[in-house]
């Protein structure tokens, strides 16, 4: 019911930018709370950095000051500003929304997913 197509991702040298994009398409009565998680080989997918519907923030301590999380609520789109990159950035990048359907007889929510982009950081 809802696509979630990401973007941005690639290959950059330690201390360089990159910034991803993460388009919300389909069935949407409400986009609520928007976030990029990531995962590392061999390890459990963890959180970026998350942005409700009020525009409250969240950041895992390890990106604090280097990444900026933003939205677009016209486009339904969600980035993630990554400055100052470091080789232990390097991982699969995943965007997450909240949504909200509007149903025949009732509003409900549900979480969606992105495919995911690959961030490479060299050092």
């Amino acid at each position: 019911q809802v696509q979630l197509v990401e973007s941005g991702g690639g290959l950059v040298q330690a201390g360089g930018s990159l910034r991803l994009s993460c388009a919300a398409s389909g069935s949407i009565f409400r986009i609520n709370g928007m976030g990029w998680y990531r995962q590392a080989p061999g390890k459990q997918r963890e959180l970026v950095a998350t942005l409700t519907s009020d525009n409250s923030t969240n950041y895992a301590d390890s990106v604090k000051g280097r990444f900026t999380i933003s939205r677009d609520n016209a486009k339904n789109t969600v980035y993630l500003q990554m400055d100052s990159l470091k080789p232990e950035d390097t991982a699969v990048y995943y965007c997450n929304a909240d949504v909200t359907h509007r149903g025949a007889y009732r509003y409900y929510s549900a979480a969606y997913w992105g495919q995911g982009t690959q961030v490479t950081v060299s050092s």
